[in-house]
């Protein structure tokens, strides 16, 4: 654990925290830490602050060397043997998480969509202050707040259509919490320093939650880890916080996400760090295609088609989605699959049977691969997202000569196609997502796919791929003729777009809903302009 150092160096925060298009999340002006935080947690959270910030700073450093040497040439690969690999090491996965085949997943400040997911049967639900929650303090105060009502089963909403308060039904359903990720800040906390939010999440509920009254380990859902060397970082936050509240070194839980290209390659060494907390992992591949594009931004052949056009069993995800369930299973853990973007509409039958469709085929190819669950949104899918799993969990199966070490960089030749459409499409759900954050939704059902920031940042990167490498990769326009992806013509088309959505909205003569959609078209066009591409 990192000596107690009380200043921060300033020359260690990273530059991508300081003029970004995107503020950092800060408390209010008039925020008095002592007055308004909950009792005793300035307290809790500073020897959390003095052993752990320093390290993090340390993380994103390496993090951006790791994204330079990959645009100069050394790309993510294998680690050298270890006691991590070598080793016929296997964690006991508990009773009470051995049925994961579904997790529902949704953002903690929506109180009703909690409940209802809570509501829905699936065996898990993640509430997430992440992606799908806007990163802003009010909502990320009330998605705690909500977070600590579901934990002790209190959390309610009134149904409007019913005339009647709704709580949550006794069920064995496991809920996890997803913290912000190691990459962001939260300001205004301790004057004049800015901490992690992973941090600032996971003990502001740690400090609050009745342990002894938990149906099970408080669990947290690690996200957008980059290394192995990062499970370190959260194995020593959760066995501070057990000693800080006189608990047993491994009283938390956790999952964690792949994410990132870099982990695809060190996800053994990430779990046997965490091998007193871990209980699976979960191929987060919305991420994991931004990360992938990311760290492959200078090489032409991994200019990705028009995102919808890409099949859920496309080789890059297919491969790691083989290996993460093979190292999950030599070691007793789980494997989790990802979102299928696709909703469902109790509005639209024809829509509402496509993406129903589009679940079951999704879901049914990660249960092929050897995955024990999957992840879904909509309470809608939460029955046939099972049913795909047809037993608890596979963690028993392992395949016969499993590749140790699969191409996880496959060229994506002969995927999808390379349109102009494709490019107006991402920029236009860049524009309407961007929109949702200005107004607190960190989550928007955009043409039937559920967008949040993932996604979000997957078109950003397409956008400057085509930009990048437009004199290497055929794009075709609306009549089928090629067209270069010049920066004029990405400025053109957020003009084209932002005046369409201007005109097809249901507001569009209001004047604050077209102010939020022209100052979201300049955060967008901004943060694509000056290649702002961590999660924001």
């Amino acid at each position: 654990m990192a000596t107690a150092i009380s200043k921060l160096d300033p020359a260690t925060v990273s530059l991508a925290f300081s003029n970004r298009v995107v503020p950092t999340n800060s408390a209010p002006p008039h925020f008095d830490p002592a007055r308004d935080l909950p009792e005793g947690f300035l307290e809790f959270l500073t020897p959390l602050h003095t052993a752990l910030t320093l390290r993090q700073r340390a993380l994103l450093a390496r993090r951006d060397y790791a994204l330079r040497e990959a645009h100069a040439g050394k790309l993510p690969d294998y680690l050298p043997p270890s006691v991590a690999t070598t080793n016929s090491w296997r964690i006991e996965l508990p009773a009470w998480c051995a049925d994961q085949r579904n997790q529902m997943t949704g953002p903690a400040d929506d109180a009703d969509l909690v409940v209802k997911m809570l509501n829905s049967g699936a065996p898990g639900v993640m509430l997430d202050l992440e992606d799908s929650t806007a990163n802003a303090w009010e909502n990320n105060s009330r998605g705690i707040k909500n977070i600590l009502e579901a934990l002790a089963g209190r959390l309610t909403y009134f149904d409007r259509k019913h005339g009647k308060t709704v709580g949550i039904h006794p069920s064995d359903t496991v809920i996890f919490m997803r913290p912000r990720g190691l990459h962001i800040h939260q300001a205004g906390v301790l004057r004049g320093e800015l901490i992690p939010a992973s941090l600032f999440d996971v003990a502001m509920v740690a400090h609050q939650v009745d342990f002894g009254a938990l149906k099970h380990p408080l669990c947290i859902y690690i996200p957008k880890s980059e290394s192995a060397d990062e499970a370190l970082w959260w194995r020593d936050l959760f066995q501070t916080i057990a000693r800080l509240k006189g608990l047993p070194t491994n009283a938390i839980k956790c999952m964690a996400l792949v994410e990132s290209h870099p982990l695809a390659y060190q996800m053994e060494e990430f779990a046997w760090d965490l091998r007193d907390h871990i209980v699976g992992l979960n191929l987060g591949r919305w991420d994991y295609m931004a990360s992938l594009i990311h760290f492959n931004l200078e090489n032409p052949e991994w200019v990705l088609p028009d995102r919808n056009t890409i099949p859920h069993d496309v080789a890059f995800f297919q491969n790691l989605r083989n290996l993460l369930s093979e190292i999950c299973h030599k070691h007793g853990m789980l494997a989790i699959g990802g979102m299928t973007a696709l909703y469902p509409s109790r509005e639209d039958a024809e829509m509402n049977a496509r993406a129903l469709r589009a679940l079951a085929e999704d879901k049914k190819n990660e249960a092929n691969s050897l995955m024990d669950g999957a992840w879904t949104g909509h309470p809608d899918q939460n029955e046939i997202a099972v049913s795909q799993f047809p037993i608890p969990n596979q963690v028993q199966e392992r395949p016969a000569n499993a590749n140790k070490h699969p191409d996880l960089r496959p060229i994506p030749a002969g995927v999808g196609r390379h349109t102009l459409a494709g490019t107006r499409a991402a920029i236009r759900t860049v524009i309407r997502y961007r929109s949702g954050v200005v107004n607190g939704k960190g989550a928007s059902l955009l043409d039937g796919y559920m967008e949040d920031l993932a996604t979000d940042r997957i078109y950003r990167l397409m956008i400057v791929q085509r930009v990048r490498h437009s004199n290497s990769i055929e794009f075709l326009d609306d009549a089928g003729l090629p067209i270069r992806h010049t920066p004029e013509l990405i400025h053109a088309l957020f003009d084209e777009e932002l005046d369409r959505l201007l005109r097809e909205s249901v507001d569009g003569g209001n004047e604050r809903s077209a102010a939020m959609l022209r100052e979201a078209r300049r955060i967008s066009e901004e943060m694509i302009r000056k290649s702002e591409f961590n999660p924001a």
